[in-house]
């Protein structure tokens, strides 16, 4: 039983006045979206539907990539760590390729801003820093071959404006 269902209110007493603690969740107002035309809308849509499947893996990457490094400072030397990432790497691929593959061209190059929105770094710079340059300038030159690029980042007052309100209405359970 929490403390809320037994009665009991976190409070703070000032002279004779009681003044109850409560914890509300953030507003989040947002303009109403005006569309010039369908197709605007049916791709407002399509975001929406794109950012629920792709954001989980956004979190789960930078969630992943926490948790790797923090094992990896406890390791005593270069060739351990070297194996460690070896070994998630062959896990992460075997695990999530299959659901990866899935995803549409458009959701992999939203997949690409969202692991920077999580991250705060491209995923060009974060394979660079566990795979190396070589590896990473590997992988960024065959997203290129699909039109995407590891090093595109993430604006959220620019450009990525409208999957910024998105991000922030699937987060919060609005959408």
């Amino acid at each position: 039983m929490n403390s809320a269902t037994a009665g009991f209110q976190p409070a703070y007493v000032v002279g004779e006045d009681t003044f109850a603690i409560v914890n509300l969740p953030g507003v989040y107002i947002f303009p109403e979206m005006k569309f010039k035309n369908k197709k605007e809308q049916d791709n407002y849509y399509k975001l929406i539907r794109d950012v629920k499947r792709t954001l989980p893996y956004a979190k789960m990457v930078y969630s992943t990539l926490i948790e790797t490094y923090e094992y990896m400072e406890t390791l005593p030397n270069e060739k351990a760590k070297q194996q460690h990432l070896k070994r998630m790497e062959k896990e992460m691929f075997k695990e999530y390729k299959p659901q990866l593959r899935r995803l549409s061209y458009s959701q992999g190059k939203l997949l690409i801003k969202l692991i920077d929105r999580e991250c705060n770094q491209s995923s060009y710079n974060l394979l660079k820093a566990y795979l190396g340059s070589f590896r990473a300038g590997f992988w960024n030159f065959f997203a290129s071959m699909f039109g995407a690029s590891l090093k595109s980042q993430y604006d959220p007052k620019g450009k990525d404006k409208v999957t910024e309100r998105v991000v922030v209405l699937v987060e919060n359970g609005l959408l």
